[in-house]
């Protein structure tokens, strides 16, 4: 990897960041995702599964289908997806059928990880599109902001749940 490809990377993976960073707001966890092409960002998003009630609102599906508006073509070659933390198996085949040609993550996610946690499709070589994967990049925040979370919604939820006096 070269030097301004790695300060790239983590020029925009603080992006994704300051926008997970948001999601708490309002009940989402803090996963974000950006899409990138030629250092113009084309789309930034976090999740909203539970503000929609969706379960395909992933921040990468999001960003993907904003920056497919924002080209007009849903061919997102030469771009660039950063996202806070391993894409699942719906995420990177989004990524592989949007034909993106890199992914750079930050936390890796053991359980539902499909870029080498659990599973490795970019990989698969039955595939018709290949994905080059960075993982690990800025990991310990991201997997800070995602513990945060999880361990706030965890006393949250302690202090408003009745005890039982038995």
């Amino acid at each position: 990897m070269q030097e301004n490809e790695r300060e790239q990377d983590l020029i925009y993976m603080r992006m994704a960041l300051e926008e997970a960073a948001r999601a708490p707001a309002i009940g989402e966890v803090p996963i974000a995702a950006v899409i990138v092409q030629d250092s113009q960002v084309l789309a930034l998003a976090h999740n909203y599964r539970e503000l929609w009630q969706d379960p395909t609102a992933h921040a990468e599906v999001i960003a993907i289908r904003a920056a497919a508006t924002a080209l007009g073509t849903w061919r997102l070659t030469d771009t660039t997806l950063y996202v806070t933390l391993e894409p699942c198996a719906m995420c990177i085949g989004a990524i592989i059928l949007a034909r993106i040609p890199r992914v750079v993550f930050g936390a890796w996610d053991p359980k539902a990880g499909a870029c080498g946690s659990v599973f490795d499709l970019p990989s698969e070589s039955n595939l018709n599109h290949r994905v080059m994967v960075t993982g690990g990049v800025l990991e310990q925040e991201s997997q800070a902001l995602i513990q945060k979370f999880f361990k706030e919604l965890r006393k949250a939820s302690a202090a408003t749940t009745p005890r039982s006096t038995q």
